[in-house]
């Protein structure tokens, strides 16, 4: 007889932390089991407590804990590692359950309850193999707390109503303290956690049944005993040699791509028409879009063409998430994905469309914002500061595509703040004409003109496509026949069968009309967009709607946090929204609506962010390099004493280019830690610790996190925005929020340890009181 062996997810976080010489053994004990589940030398047995719950040895010291979840047709028996254990930390008490709510297998532990909970509900633990001179000790009941329970306010039908663990309702309304419910929740199912801690941080019954437990939710309540088809609904991972890597390499890889139950249904939903996902940092809404994808491309009939675009704003963040998603599905269906950042995919339409030699030279903003300065100069024209001109063109001009003088005469200013008359506006388009046609005649083009000239080849090629359509249906749907084999093959079809958008809040106007018309806009499934607006660090406002992209009634908005901890999230909000500074922070919805962060929250717990004060520069550096040694130090063993390259948890974010080669030269040759630096093709070098500017952080994650040069003038950068402060106020506001923005990611990049420090004083955006 042989058998079928899956993880539990809660056993694969243990494994993640076991020595490499007990990860080896447990291997050999799953090969063993599998060949044969009945083996002597396994010395499987029940446990006392819960009949379903066997134990079985992998070495001397540590068993693996498994249930039976049926067994095919052919004999094969399908096993369920629940738990990978020392030998003392397995009790009798340990139960294992089909969730009446999500249909999936749980498995509660109680020994990682506090003793006053556990004493409190009469409850002893009885070690599964007691060391023969030792005898559990009982203990005694404890009086009722004078203090009221932590959920006081709730009754034990209702936490089974919302999905709590049978074996976890009674001990949760009898914790008291915050402390007692973290213990609670240490080893409990996910959704157990997620309504406990929900309800606890004031969340009342209906907001925690709609947001936490609905969509997890079946239409019908499952059969308690029929464990085969709960595994069917469970998270687990099939135990094979492949598996074998990412279990090694620790839980910092799965983290990354791990999928939420309760993102589970925005990734499966069949949508018809363009959908969206928002959330604040660490809700998961790029892994949302990564599973999205592999969702999409698992439905698609078989081909060798890349119907899927995946894309995002910047080139370093297409690396990371080619990377991710590379772990994510097989090279077959990876292959039926085009992964390009936006402008790239904007060069790639212009290289179709322009003759050979006829290609002008893209230039940053900064390059074209100085001959912006150069024809005002030489015009002597003071009407207009030259940087409110160069975004006028960019946003209302080349953002709404706006062909004529008249036509600008109409344009929506929304956003800018200050009003133009009409015969402001004439000088505006004559100003902007002289200053294209100088750009036209040295050779160049701005990144904006690129995708605003790409978004109209688009439009072209997909009216034609309508067209050739509209024209096949009036034949009776006859194919037509092509004469043409070249151009007039490219409208057959739009480029598109599923576009899926990351890091959506950055993307400019001429973007989203060129992916608009890159997929069939009567097609399902067309367009996913995940994005948060308070991330935005580009000034490029947008109303989806207004674009072509309606996602009314098709937005989810995603609020508890998985990847941040309490901690760090309660530091970066006080960045984007301050409270009792007379300050209002305001952020739209990518639709002509207001953002916010209400709700958003996490389910993590660890050290407060360090706030460090330093006088010099140099003292802040030296601070900085005791700070990454100890944290290389630590993330250098495991839990178990083994080896472990820390290479890649650890980063340093810093305001800008001059920093970071300041801050790389310091620690290379005051420190002996070498660095990579990140760039727009992702990090450059081997170095363990990663330094960039915020910019460059964006959409990427580190265990450990030092932000340095958080200093009042820095951030943010005074001399650059102060002026704007009584000739442009919008503008100013503007720039404060885009700066707030660029901290909070910052800030948010940070998994389990953030160090945020400056010289002399802070920025006005940190809360230093």
């Amino acid at each position: 007889m042989t058998a079928r062996l899956s993880l539990y997810r809660k056993a694969e976080e243990e494994l993640y932390r076991l020595d490499r010489s007990v990860k080896a053994q447990f291997y050999d004990f799953c090969h063993n089991f599998r060949k044969k589940p009945d083996l002597p030398g396994l010395r499987r047995k029940r446990l006392k407590g819960d009949s379903r719950i066997f134990s079985a040895r992998v070495n001397q010291d540590y068993r693996a804990l498994l249930t039976p979840t049926g067994t095919d047709t052919d004999g094969t028996e399908s096993w369920l590692v629940i738990a990978v254990r020392h030998r003392k930390d397995v009790y009798e008490e340990l139960q294992v359950a089909v969730n009446r709510v999500t249909g999936e297998i749980e498995f509660v532990d109680l020994a990682v309850v506090g003793d006053s909970a556990l004493r409190r509900a009469g409850i002893t633990l009885t070690p599964a193999e007691p060391e023969a001179e030792e005898q559990a000790p009982k203990l005694e009941p404890v009086p009722e707390p004078v203090t009221p329970p932590l959920l006081a306010g709730y009754h034990a039908e209702q936490l089974r109503d919302l999905g709590v663990a049978e074996q976890l309702v009674e001990l949760a309304l009898a914790v008291t303290t915050s402390a007692e419910l973290d213990q609670l929740v240490d080893g409990a199912p996910l959704l157990s956690k997620d309504v406990l801690y929900g309800l606890a941080a004031g969340m009342d019954y209906d907001e925690v049944r709609k947001e936490i437990t609905a969509p997890v939710a079946l239409e019908r309540r499952p059969d308690p005993e029929d464990f085969a088809s709960a595994l069917a609904r469970t998270k687990v991972t099939t135990v094979d040699d492949a598996v074998r890597a990412v279990i090694e390499e620790g839980d910092f890889r799965a983290w990354k791509v791990f999928l939420h139950p309760t993102q589970e249904r925005i990734v499966h939903r069949h949508y018809n028409g363009p959908a969206r996902v928002s959330g604040g940092p660490g809700t998961g809404k790029t892994i949302v879009a990564l599973h999205r994808v592999k969702h999409l491309a698992e439905q698609l009939p078989p081909g060798g063409n890349k119907p899927i675009l995946l894309t995002t704003f910047t080139k370093n963040l297409t690396t990371d998430l080619r990377l991710r998603l590379a772990s994510l599905v097989e090279p077959d269906l990876l292959a039926r994905v085009d992964i390009a950042h936006i402008d790239q995919l904007a060069a790639r339409v212009l290289g179709e469309n322009t003759a050979p030699g006829r290609n002008k030279q893209r230039v940053y903003d900064h390059v074209a914002l100085n001959e912006m300065r150069q024809l005002l100069a030489e015009l002597d024209d003071r009407h207009f500061e030259s940087e409110f001109l160069f975004e006028e063109w960019e946003q209302v001009i080349l953002g709404q595509a706006v062909p004529t003088r008249s036509d600008y005469f109409k344009a929506r200013r929304a956003g800018r703040g200050r009003a133009l008359t009409r015969p402001e506006r004439n000088h505006v388009w004559k100003l902007v004409e002289q200053f294209t046609a100088r750009l036209d005649k040295l050779g160049v083009e701005t990144w904006g003109q690129a995708a605003e000239r790409a978004a109209r080849f688009e439009i072209e090629r997909a009216s034609k496509i309508r067209a050739r359509q509209e024209y096949k249906d009036e034949l009776g749907g006859k194919d037509l026949i092509h004469r043409d084999d070249s151009s007039g093959m490219r409208y057959l079809g739009y480029r598109y069968q599923h576009i899926v958008v990351d890091e959506a809040q950055d993307l400019r106007p001429a973007h989203w009309k060129m992916l608009r018309a890159m997929a069939d806009p009567d097609q399902p499934n067309d367009m996913f967009v995940a994005g948060d607006t308070h991330q935005r660090i580009y000034d490029h406002q947008v109303a989806l709607g207004a674009l072509g992209i309606n996602i009314r009634g098709r937005a989810s908005r995603l609020t508890l946090s998985y990847r941040t901890t309490k901690e760090i999230l309660t530091e970066a909000l006080r960045v984007v929204e301050p409270k009792g500074r007379n300050v209002e922070v305001v952020y739209d919805d990518l639709d002509d609506g207001a953002d916010t962060l209400a709700g958003y929250r996490s389910v993590l717990h660890g050290p407060k962010p360090s706030l460090s004060q330093y006088e010099t520069w140099d003292e802040e550096l030296a601070g900085l390099a005791a700070v990454l040694s100890a944290w290389r130090e630590e993330l250098s063993t495991d839990d178990s004493g083994a080896a472990r390259d820390p290479g890649g948890r650890i980063a340093v974010c810093v305001a800008d280019r001059e920093m970071v080669s300041q801050t790389m030269y310091f620690l290379a040759t005051k420190a002996g830690i070498t660095c990579a630096e990140l760039t727009k093709d992702g990090p450059k070098g081997d170095g363990e610790v990663h330094v960039g500017t915020m910019h460059r952080f964006k959409g990427l994650e580190y265990q450990r996190l030092a932000i340095v040069g958080a200093s009042d003038g820095i951030i943010p950068r005074t001399s650059a925005i102060d002026r704007y402060r009584t000739e442009d106020p919008p503008r100013y506001q503007r720039e404060q929020r885009k700066a707030r923005s660029l901290l909070f990611v910052a800030a948010t990049r940070a998994r389990d340890a953030l160090q945020i420090s400056w010289h002399g004083r802070p920025s006005p955006f940190l809360s230093t009181g």
